[in-house]
Protein backbone atom coordinates (compact mmCIF):
# COMPACT_ATOMS: atom_id res chain seq x y z
CA UNK A 1 0.00 0.00 0.00
CA UNK A 2 1.17 2.90 -1.26
CA UNK A 3 -1.19 5.35 -2.17
CA UNK A 4 -4.60 6.38 -0.41
CA UNK A 5 -7.41 7.29 -1.81
CA UNK A 6 -9.44 9.55 0.38
CA UNK A 7 -13.55 9.90 -0.73
CA UNK A 8 -15.92 12.43 1.79
CA UNK A 9 -18.88 14.26 1.73
CA UNK A 10 -20.02 12.00 -1.55
CA UNK A 11 -21.45 8.92 -2.53
CA UNK A 12 -19.00 6.56 -2.79
CA UNK A 13 -19.77 3.33 -4.58
CA UNK A 14 -18.22 -0.10 -2.72
CA UNK A 15 -15.79 -1.89 -4.55
CA UNK A 16 -17.41 -4.96 -4.71
CA UNK A 17 -20.42 -3.07 -6.74
CA UNK A 18 -17.77 -1.56 -8.93
CA UNK A 19 -16.81 -5.45 -9.38
CA UNK A 20 -20.26 -6.78 -10.22
CA UNK A 21 -20.84 -4.00 -12.88
CA UNK A 22 -17.98 -4.26 -14.64
CA UNK A 23 -18.56 -3.49 -18.41
CA UNK A 24 -17.69 -6.02 -20.73
CA UNK A 25 -17.41 -6.73 -24.31
CA UNK A 26 -19.10 -9.16 -26.51
CA UNK A 27 -15.57 -10.56 -28.92
CA UNK A 28 -16.69 -12.61 -32.17
CA UNK A 29 -14.01 -15.26 -33.00
CA UNK A 30 -14.20 -14.53 -36.70
CA UNK A 31 -11.47 -15.81 -39.82
CA UNK A 32 -10.08 -11.74 -39.71
CA UNK A 33 -8.66 -12.61 -36.07
CA UNK A 34 -7.72 -16.42 -37.07
CA UNK A 35 -10.48 -17.34 -35.34
CA UNK A 36 -8.87 -16.64 -31.63
CA UNK A 37 -9.70 -13.79 -29.15
CA UNK A 38 -6.69 -12.46 -26.96
CA UNK A 39 -7.80 -12.51 -22.84
CA UNK A 40 -6.00 -12.27 -20.03
CA UNK A 41 -5.91 -14.61 -16.56
CA UNK A 42 -6.32 -12.02 -13.34
CA UNK A 43 -3.91 -11.91 -10.78
CA UNK A 44 -5.21 -10.60 -6.96
CA UNK A 45 -5.29 -7.63 -5.51
CA UNK A 46 -6.89 -7.23 -2.28
CA UNK A 47 -8.90 -3.81 -1.79
CA UNK A 48 -9.19 -2.57 1.85
CA UNK A 49 -12.08 0.05 2.02
CA UNK A 50 -11.67 1.68 6.19
CA UNK A 51 -14.82 3.79 7.11
CA UNK A 52 -14.05 6.62 9.61
CA UNK A 53 -16.29 9.16 11.55
CA UNK A 54 -14.77 12.61 11.46
CA UNK A 55 -16.02 14.89 13.58
CA UNK A 56 -15.17 18.93 13.26
CA UNK A 57 -16.13 21.08 16.21
CA UNK A 58 -15.82 25.00 16.24
CA UNK A 59 -16.23 26.99 19.22
CA UNK A 60 -18.84 30.03 19.22
CA UNK A 61 -17.10 33.53 19.34
CA UNK A 62 -19.04 34.08 23.18
CA UNK A 63 -17.84 30.56 24.49
CA UNK A 64 -16.04 32.18 27.35
CA UNK A 65 -19.98 33.81 28.51
CA UNK A 66 -21.57 30.61 28.41
CA UNK A 67 -21.83 29.58 32.17
CA UNK A 68 -22.80 33.46 32.85
CA UNK A 69 -25.61 34.10 30.54
CA UNK A 70 -27.06 30.69 29.80
CA UNK A 71 -25.81 28.90 32.58
CA UNK A 72 -24.38 26.40 29.99
CA UNK A 73 -21.02 24.30 30.98
CA UNK A 74 -20.60 21.84 28.33
CA UNK A 75 -19.10 24.00 25.12
CA UNK A 76 -16.60 23.82 22.63
CA UNK A 77 -13.64 25.64 23.60
CA UNK A 78 -11.18 25.47 20.97
CA UNK A 79 -11.45 24.55 17.37
CA UNK A 80 -11.18 20.78 16.49
CA UNK A 81 -11.02 17.89 14.16
CA UNK A 82 -10.95 14.37 15.49
CA UNK A 83 -11.31 11.02 13.55
CA UNK A 84 -12.45 7.12 14.81
CA UNK A 85 -11.90 4.23 12.62
CA UNK A 86 -15.32 2.10 11.51
CA UNK A 87 -15.97 -0.92 9.67
CA UNK A 88 -13.21 -2.34 7.24
CA UNK A 89 -14.67 -4.69 4.27
CA UNK A 90 -12.06 -6.52 2.23
CA UNK A 91 -12.87 -7.38 -1.35
CA UNK A 92 -10.93 -9.20 -4.48
CA UNK A 93 -10.54 -7.62 -6.98
CA UNK A 94 -9.02 -9.49 -10.14
CA UNK A 95 -6.07 -7.18 -12.02
CA UNK A 96 -4.73 -8.62 -15.94
CA UNK A 97 -1.42 -10.13 -14.83
CA UNK A 98 0.00 -9.57 -18.27
CA UNK A 99 2.69 -12.39 -17.52
CA UNK A 100 -0.26 -14.93 -18.10
CA UNK A 101 -2.35 -13.67 -21.77
CA UNK A 102 -3.62 -16.31 -23.75
CA UNK A 103 -5.55 -16.26 -27.14
CA UNK A 104 -9.05 -18.19 -27.18
CA UNK A 105 -9.01 -20.72 -30.21
CA UNK A 106 -11.66 -21.52 -32.00
CA UNK A 107 -11.73 -23.85 -35.02
CA UNK A 108 -13.82 -22.44 -38.17
CA UNK A 109 -16.48 -25.40 -37.76
CA UNK A 110 -17.27 -24.24 -34.04
CA UNK A 111 -20.86 -22.69 -33.40
CA UNK A 112 -21.38 -19.04 -33.12
CA UNK A 113 -17.53 -19.03 -31.64
CA UNK A 114 -17.98 -15.30 -29.15
CA UNK A 115 -16.35 -14.60 -25.27
CA UNK A 116 -16.95 -11.78 -23.30
CA UNK A 117 -14.29 -10.01 -21.39
CA UNK A 118 -13.75 -7.33 -19.33
CA UNK A 119 -12.38 -3.83 -20.45
CA UNK A 120 -9.24 -4.57 -19.12
CA UNK A 121 -9.46 -8.18 -21.11
CA UNK A 122 -10.48 -10.13 -18.52
CA UNK A 123 -12.18 -13.27 -19.58
CA UNK A 124 -16.05 -13.37 -18.49
CA UNK A 125 -17.74 -16.31 -20.94
CA UNK A 126 -17.60 -18.42 -23.03
CA UNK A 127 -20.62 -18.89 -25.94
CA UNK A 128 -22.70 -17.69 -23.50
CA UNK A 129 -23.98 -13.57 -22.12
CA UNK A 130 -22.48 -12.00 -18.90
CA UNK A 131 -24.59 -11.48 -16.40
CA UNK A 132 -22.82 -10.06 -13.46
CA UNK A 133 -23.50 -11.59 -9.82
CA UNK A 134 -26.00 -9.30 -7.91
CA UNK A 135 -24.11 -6.36 -6.70
CA UNK A 136 -23.90 -5.21 -3.36
CA UNK A 137 -25.63 -2.29 -2.16
CA UNK A 138 -24.01 1.04 -2.69
CA UNK A 139 -22.45 3.12 0.63
CA UNK A 140 -23.13 6.79 1.16
CA UNK A 141 -21.32 9.18 3.04
CA UNK A 142 -22.88 11.47 6.21
CA UNK A 143 -23.05 14.85 7.01
CA UNK A 144 -25.58 14.68 10.80
CA UNK A 145 -25.43 18.84 10.45
CA UNK A 146 -26.62 20.80 7.74
CA UNK A 147 -25.50 24.69 7.37
CA UNK A 148 -27.58 26.09 9.19
CA UNK A 149 -29.36 29.81 9.30
CA UNK A 150 -27.23 32.73 8.85
CA UNK A 151 -27.30 34.40 12.40
CA UNK A 152 -26.71 37.80 11.30
CA UNK A 153 -30.75 37.61 10.24
CA UNK A 154 -31.05 38.32 13.64
CA UNK A 155 -29.28 40.47 15.22
CA UNK A 156 -31.10 43.63 17.53
CA UNK A 157 -30.07 46.94 16.65
CA UNK A 158 -28.64 46.87 20.30
CA UNK A 159 -25.81 44.18 19.46
CA UNK A 160 -24.80 45.45 16.48
CA UNK A 161 -24.03 49.05 18.66
CA UNK A 162 -22.64 46.94 21.50
CA UNK A 163 -18.85 48.19 21.72
CA UNK A 164 -17.28 45.34 23.06
CA UNK A 165 -17.59 40.98 22.79
CA UNK A 166 -19.14 40.99 26.46
CA UNK A 167 -22.01 43.65 25.41
CA UNK A 168 -22.46 41.84 22.55
CA UNK A 169 -22.84 38.34 24.25
CA UNK A 170 -25.17 39.85 26.64
CA UNK A 171 -27.38 40.88 24.20
CA UNK A 172 -27.26 37.57 22.11
CA UNK A 173 -28.48 36.30 25.23
CA UNK A 174 -31.40 38.34 26.25
CA UNK A 175 -32.07 37.60 22.29
CA UNK A 176 -32.41 33.51 22.86
CA UNK A 177 -34.11 34.34 26.40
CA UNK A 178 -37.51 36.81 24.31
CA UNK A 179 -37.64 33.83 21.35
CA UNK A 180 -37.91 31.59 23.82
CA UNK A 181 -40.59 33.60 25.46
CA UNK A 182 -42.37 33.89 22.13
CA UNK A 183 -42.38 29.81 21.68
CA UNK A 184 -43.65 29.54 25.39
CA UNK A 185 -46.38 32.32 24.29
CA UNK A 186 -47.78 30.64 21.21
CA UNK A 187 -47.78 27.28 23.01
CA UNK A 188 -49.91 28.63 25.63
CA UNK A 189 -51.75 30.40 23.54
CA UNK A 190 -50.73 33.87 24.76
CA UNK A 191 -49.50 35.43 21.81
CA UNK A 192 -50.66 38.66 20.78
CA UNK A 193 -50.53 38.04 17.00
CA UNK A 194 -51.11 33.73 16.87
CA UNK A 195 -51.11 31.72 13.72
CA UNK A 196 -54.15 31.55 12.00
CA UNK A 197 -53.95 27.60 12.06
CA UNK A 198 -52.18 24.74 13.35
CA UNK A 199 -49.54 24.92 9.80
CA UNK A 200 -48.68 27.88 10.27
CA UNK A 201 -48.17 27.57 14.22
CA UNK A 202 -45.32 24.75 13.04
CA UNK A 203 -43.96 26.64 10.93
CA UNK A 204 -43.24 29.38 13.04
CA UNK A 205 -42.43 27.63 15.86
CA UNK A 206 -39.67 25.71 13.74
CA UNK A 207 -38.31 29.23 12.51
CA UNK A 208 -37.89 30.22 16.64
CA UNK A 209 -36.20 26.86 17.44
CA UNK A 210 -33.97 27.39 14.36
CA UNK A 211 -33.15 30.92 15.73
CA UNK A 212 -32.71 30.00 19.26
CA UNK A 213 -30.15 26.79 17.63
CA UNK A 214 -28.52 29.31 15.93
CA UNK A 215 -27.68 31.77 18.14
CA UNK A 216 -26.76 29.25 21.27
CA UNK A 217 -23.95 27.97 19.00
CA UNK A 218 -22.95 31.19 19.24
CA UNK A 219 -21.73 30.24 23.13
CA UNK A 220 -21.89 26.36 23.31
CA UNK A 221 -19.92 25.95 19.74
CA UNK A 222 -20.68 23.66 17.03
CA UNK A 223 -20.07 19.89 16.05
CA UNK A 224 -20.65 18.34 12.38
CA UNK A 225 -20.03 14.54 11.87
CA UNK A 226 -19.10 12.68 8.78
CA UNK A 227 -18.30 9.39 6.92
CA UNK A 228 -15.17 9.40 5.37
CA UNK A 229 -14.09 6.25 3.29
CA UNK A 230 -10.12 5.39 2.13
CA UNK A 231 -9.07 2.60 -0.16
CA UNK A 232 -5.62 0.73 -0.18
CA UNK A 233 -4.78 -1.95 -2.27
CA UNK A 234 -2.52 -5.23 -1.36
CA UNK A 235 -0.66 -7.44 -4.15
CA UNK A 236 -0.05 -9.90 -1.61
CA UNK A 237 2.79 -12.72 -2.72
CA UNK A 238 3.00 -14.26 0.46
CA UNK A 239 2.31 -15.12 3.96
CA UNK A 240 1.97 -11.84 5.62
CA UNK A 241 2.89 -11.47 10.07
CA UNK A 242 2.27 -7.75 11.55
CA UNK A 243 2.68 -5.90 8.29
CA UNK A 244 2.04 -2.38 8.70
CA UNK A 245 -1.57 -1.40 6.42
CA UNK A 246 -1.49 1.92 7.66
CA UNK A 247 -1.53 3.93 9.88
CA UNK A 248 -4.62 5.63 12.14
CA UNK A 249 -4.31 9.11 14.06
CA UNK A 250 -7.19 10.82 15.56
CA UNK A 251 -6.27 13.71 14.49
CA UNK A 252 -5.14 13.41 10.98
CA UNK A 253 -7.16 9.99 10.21
CA UNK A 254 -5.59 7.75 8.30
CA UNK A 255 -2.01 7.63 7.15
CA UNK A 256 0.68 6.14 4.79
CA UNK A 257 2.32 3.43 6.47
CA UNK A 258 5.49 5.11 6.75
CA UNK A 259 3.85 8.23 8.08
CA UNK A 260 5.23 7.74 12.14
CA UNK A 261 2.45 10.51 13.51
CA UNK A 262 -0.29 7.29 13.63
CA UNK A 263 -0.91 4.66 15.31
CA UNK A 264 0.16 0.94 12.80
CA UNK A 265 -2.81 -1.18 11.74
CA UNK A 266 -1.37 -4.30 10.48
CA UNK A 267 -2.25 -6.98 8.00
CA UNK A 268 -2.17 -10.66 9.39
CA UNK A 269 -2.05 -13.16 5.85
CA UNK A 270 -1.72 -16.64 6.14
CA UNK A 271 -1.70 -19.23 3.28
CA UNK A 272 -4.57 -21.50 4.18
CA UNK A 273 -4.84 -23.35 0.37
CA UNK A 274 -1.90 -23.31 -1.63
CA UNK A 275 -1.04 -25.30 -5.10
CA UNK A 276 1.47 -28.43 -4.59
CA UNK A 277 4.74 -26.74 -6.14
CA UNK A 278 6.01 -28.66 -9.23
CA UNK A 279 9.48 -29.90 -9.96
CA UNK A 280 10.88 -27.58 -13.00
CA UNK A 281 10.81 -30.49 -15.47
CA UNK A 282 7.08 -31.10 -14.29
CA UNK A 283 6.46 -28.24 -14.30
CA UNK A 284 7.84 -26.98 -17.92
CA UNK A 285 5.83 -30.67 -18.89
CA UNK A 286 3.00 -29.26 -17.81
CA UNK A 287 3.60 -25.60 -19.29
CA UNK A 288 4.37 -27.29 -23.04
CA UNK A 289 0.70 -29.59 -22.57
CA UNK A 290 -1.66 -26.54 -21.64
CA UNK A 291 -4.02 -26.06 -24.66
CA UNK A 292 -7.19 -24.91 -25.13
CA UNK A 293 -8.82 -22.39 -22.48
CA UNK A 294 -6.30 -21.59 -19.79
CA UNK A 295 -8.28 -20.76 -16.44
CA UNK A 296 -7.03 -20.18 -12.91
CA UNK A 297 -7.58 -22.52 -9.62
CA UNK A 298 -7.23 -19.83 -6.51
CA UNK A 299 -5.37 -20.88 -3.38
CA UNK A 300 -6.98 -19.61 -0.40
CA UNK A 301 -5.94 -17.55 2.52
CA UNK A 302 -6.83 -16.36 6.06
CA UNK A 303 -6.66 -12.25 6.30
CA UNK A 304 -6.81 -10.19 9.65
CA UNK A 305 -7.02 -6.82 10.40
CA UNK A 306 -6.39 -5.14 13.69
CA UNK A 307 -4.68 -2.49 16.16
CA UNK A 308 -2.86 -3.07 18.66
CA UNK A 309 -6.12 -3.44 21.01
CA UNK A 310 -8.79 -4.48 18.23
CA UNK A 311 -9.30 -6.87 15.36
CA UNK A 312 -10.61 -4.66 12.62
CA UNK A 313 -11.35 -7.36 10.09
CA UNK A 314 -11.37 -11.23 9.75
CA UNK A 315 -12.11 -13.20 6.59
CA UNK A 316 -11.06 -16.13 4.06
CA UNK A 317 -9.95 -15.38 0.12
CA UNK A 318 -9.19 -16.34 -2.77
CA UNK A 319 -5.47 -15.53 -3.80
CA UNK A 320 -4.64 -16.39 -7.42
CA UNK A 321 -1.14 -15.90 -6.43
CA UNK A 322 -1.14 -19.37 -4.30
CA UNK A 323 -2.95 -21.20 -7.07
CA UNK A 324 -2.86 -23.19 -10.71
CA UNK A 325 -3.23 -22.64 -14.07
CA UNK A 326 -5.34 -25.54 -15.91
CA UNK A 327 -6.79 -25.89 -18.96
CA UNK A 328 -10.57 -26.84 -20.55
CA UNK A 329 -9.33 -29.48 -23.67
CA UNK A 330 -10.02 -27.50 -27.42
CA UNK A 331 -12.77 -30.14 -28.43
CA UNK A 332 -14.89 -29.19 -25.31
CA UNK A 333 -16.07 -26.35 -28.14
CA UNK A 334 -16.60 -28.03 -31.05
CA UNK A 335 -19.65 -29.71 -30.64
CA UNK A 336 -21.95 -28.37 -33.41
CA UNK A 337 -25.29 -29.71 -31.85
CA UNK A 338 -24.44 -28.85 -27.83
CA UNK A 339 -21.79 -26.19 -27.80
CA UNK A 340 -19.93 -26.15 -24.85
CA UNK A 341 -20.60 -22.37 -22.50
CA UNK A 342 -18.68 -21.23 -19.88
CA UNK A 343 -18.60 -18.65 -17.34
CA UNK A 344 -15.82 -17.61 -15.14
CA UNK A 345 -14.95 -15.30 -12.30
CA UNK A 346 -13.29 -12.31 -13.74
CA UNK A 347 -11.84 -11.26 -10.50
CA UNK A 348 -10.03 -14.64 -10.09
CA UNK A 349 -10.30 -16.42 -13.45
CA UNK A 350 -11.86 -19.43 -12.13
CA UNK A 351 -14.96 -21.42 -13.67
CA UNK A 352 -18.26 -20.72 -12.04
CA UNK A 353 -19.88 -22.58 -14.56
CA UNK A 354 -19.79 -24.91 -17.46
CA UNK A 355 -23.52 -25.45 -19.28
CA UNK A 356 -23.96 -27.51 -22.69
Amino acid sequence: MKNIAVIAFFMLMSVAMGLAQTRVEKKVATKATGFGVTYSLPKTSLIITVEATKTTCQAGQFYRYAERYLGIKDVVMEDNVSYELGTVVLVNKGIPDNANSYVVEFRSGTVAPYVYLTEDGLLCSINTEYVPETPVSAVETNRTQSAGMNVATVFTEEFLMAGSVVRQAEEVAKLIFRIRESKMDILTGEAENMPRDGEAMRFVLQQLEDQEKALTSLFTGSCTTETVFYDLSIVPQDDLTDHVLFRFSRRQGILDADDLSGDPVYINLQVTERAPELAPKEAERKEKAMKGIIYNVPGKARVEIKTVQNTLYRGEVQVVQFGARESLAPVMFEDRRNPVKVTFYPETGAIRQINQ
